[in-house]
């Protein structure tokens, strides 16, 4: 396939993720024409969809709704299992409280109204969900109880999701031109008509009735994470895809678009310390490492610095992997005994992972690479000796098991580690995907700077700014990305049809 096979559609989609194929769908629902453009081979497709571990937070109210997206839930033995219910209500005070209440709230309304109808599509389109038990619920006397308002995952995470909607796009034969860099974007009378683009290094123009931007954020460009992320962002690994390298930012900036959202900001986790620059199909998400909140968290001079047990970690584990960047040296080690090891997750168990084991602390404190011993003995010496309320340990509530008296306590699960032998994960931040991005309306229209929409210019994923600040609920990503890619493809067809007037 060459550009000239695709120039003409109606719908140009940029990128070929979670958001760019949901928009090429819905356009194509909708009686356009619709094209792909995706700047990896095949083989690197889908933007980091391709790694997601697939957690998908919707608005439900119990059992019954969850059974239309997974039916294998009859199967289990429902009476030992709380799934909870979560509303409207509680999913927008989530993500006002970890937005410090500035995300965007009319997209923010969007986002969460559109939730459980985004998890029906996808599920209308041959994904999967399976319940996120051991993973967002625990079982403590015989019982599971959900908590963090996560109630299931894409059966296969990336991996399944990407496949699933690249067969639908085969199925509705949409193309997809792969090694082609959208690098500008074209003006015609009526509004944006086309992109400049780079199929495999050679210039073109793909011209279409309008262009749907979901070609992600500037996470894999050091050049823009050092500039809008701040010093040493450049030197953070990448959890997921080398091409998502700020592109639709700057061409859209470059046609008038108004920038938006948190820019000096982004979803970064703890992330194995040796991991490569960049994520690894073959292991996918499994590098991050999040049940910290069982154990502690050292730096390079044997030191906690933050507040483990804070929340959940669906509600911390974004911000946290900036804590550890602004260690000495940009890593730290999460220590563990075997009390915590049965409530650590698969990732914890791949072959490709920094840990090290010992019978006793002295013995685990020569081990950990970079880290002062003598510091480290005095830490967990003083954490296992700070008092502590008389209440049960408990992984599904916020238990109230707090030390007292620490530089920094630890305000829930703060079990002494006390039963050898003790482990440490060594890990440094990973960037997810960036915060700032354009600014778009509720119908996922691209404005420019007077805050009009740009005739013909839709976006959806992550370069729509306004819904992320400082922090961020695991599962709202893909959700986001469904929600407003289909908004954008419904919208660019109807802009096609109108001639590139706006909505």
């Amino acid at each position: 396939m060459t550009p000239a096979d695709i120039s003409g559609v109606d719908v140009l989609v940029i990128g070929a993720g979670n958001a760019a194929a949901n928009a090429a769908l819905a356009a194509h629902e909708a009686g356009a024409r619709v094209a792909l453009l995706e700047v990896a081979p095949r083989e690197a497709r889908a933007g980091n969809s391709a790694f997601t571990g697939g957690a998908f937070r919707f608005v439900h109210h119990g059992v019954e709704d969850l059974l239309r997206l997974a039916p294998d839930i009859a199967e289990l033995d429902l009476a030992s299992i709380d799934f909870g219910t979560y509303s409207q209500e509680r999913y927008f005070d989530d993500m006002g409280r970890l937005t410090e209440y500035r995300c965007d709230p009319d997209l923010t309304e969007v986002l969460i109204g559109g939730s459980y109808d985004a998890a029906l599509w996808l599920h209308g389109h041959g994904v999967r969900f399976q319940p996120a038990l051991g993973r967002q619920a625990f079982k403590v006397d015989g019982r599971f109880t959900f908590w963090g308002g996560l109630a299931c995952h894409i059966l296969g995470g990336g991996a399944h999701l990407t496949a699933t909607l690249h067969a639908a796009l085969e199925r509705a034969e949409i193309p997809v031109l792969y090694e082609t860099m959208a690098v500008g974007l074209l003006h015609g009378d009526g509004g944006i008509d086309g992109v400049r683009a780079l199929h495999r290094g050679r210039p073109c123009e793909i011209r279409a009735g309008a262009v749907v931007l979901a070609c992600g954020g500037f996470e894999s460009n050091p050049e823009m994470r050092a500039r809008y992320l701040g010093p040493n962002a450049d030197l953070a690994k990448v959890r997921g895809t080398r091409f998502n390298m700020g592109w639709g930012h700057r061409m859209a900036m470059d046609a008038g678009a108004a920038p938006a959202g948190h820019w000096s900001g982004a979803h970064a986790v703890q992330w194995d310390m040796n991991a490569p620059p960049y994520g690894d199909l073959t292991v996918g998400d499994r590098f991050q490492k999040h049940n910290y909140p069982f154990g502690i968290l050292v730096n390079a001079r044997g030191e906690r610095f933050l507040d483990e047990g804070l929340d959940f970690h669906s509600y911390t584990y974004a911000k946290y992997g900036w804590e550890v960047m602004r260690q000495p040296g940009l890593f730290a080690w999460q220590v563990f005994d075997q009390n915590a090891t049965p409530l650590l997750r698969e990732e914890y168990r791949i072959r490709r992972i920094t840990k090290e084991s010992a019978a006793t602390f002295e013995e685990l404190a020569a081990k950990l690479t970079g880290v002062d011993p003598a510091g480290f003995l005095r830490t967990i010496a003083a954490y296992n000796a700070a008092p502590r309320p008389d209440v049960p340990f408990n992984p599904n509530i916020h238990d109230g098991l707090r030390t007292q008296g620490l530089a920094i306590d630890k305000t829930n699960w703060a079990r002494p580690l006390d039963t050898p032998p003790f482990d440490a994960y060594g890990v440094t931040c990973g960037v997810t995907f960036t915060f700032g991005g354009l600014r778009v309306s509720t119908a996922a229209e691209v404005l420019d700077i007077t805050g009009a929409p740009i005739p013909g210019l839709y976006a959806a994923g992550e370069i729509v700014g306004g819904l992320y600040y400082h922090n961020y609920g695991s599962g709202t990503g893909l959700v986001a990305g469904v929600v407003f890619g289909r908004l954008a493809g419904a919208g660019a067809a109807q802009s096609a049809r109108q001639g590139g007037s706006p909505t």
